[in-house]
């Protein structure tokens, strides 16, 4: 993924929070901070930023966003039901109206049957109604999975806001 494209994506979310007086914060597991950097760098951010959560461990999970032990047990770190819980604990831990989460096995290592590298769960919660999307991007990378995983988090994020 193009750099300068998440660039400018990201500069499109930010424009469009600030239009709808929105505020975001954000839960991150497999993508590391990447989110926020690439939000946090544009010009302005401050305004629609409250904060970030890099929960790559399932403590930070559970501990950071709310999500139950027995959530990532049954279901696992990197699934639907993580993810949902991610971002509605990211909705009551900040002061925003909208929040995102991510998920997923970057790799190399760390895959499975269930989730082969690539696997990434992607959430989002506006007033009060979570949706989820997985992906299952190619495994040309940690880092090529971890900028797809911002781009698509960022793209649905603008996909939302312009609903």
């Amino acid at each position: 993924m193009n750099k300068v494209k998440i660039d400018k994506l990201a500069q499109k979310v930010v424009k469009e929070c600030e239009k709808q007086k929105r505020v975001l914060a954000v839960a991150e597991s497999c993508t590391g901070g990447m989110l926020s950097s690439y939000i946090t760098s544009v010009s302005g951010s401050s305004k629609i930023f409250d904060r970030g959560f890099i929960t790559y461990s399932n403590d930070a999970k559970i501990d950071l966003t709310n999500v139950k032990k027995k959530t990532i047990e049954k279901f696992g770190a990197v699934s639907k039901e993580t993810a949902v819980e991610m971002v509605e604990g990211t909705i009551k831990n900040s002061h925003s109206s909208l929040a995102i989460s991510i998920t997923g096995v970057a790799g190399p290592g760390g895959g499975t049957s269930v989730n082969p590298v690539g696997t990434v769960y992607i959430a989002i919660m506006i007033d009060d109604k979570s949706d989820i999307k997985k992906f299952n991007f190619p495994n040309k990378g940690r880092e090529f999975i971890r900028q797809e995983s911002v781009y698509e988090a960022l793209q649905l994020l603008l996909n939302k806001l312009k609903k």
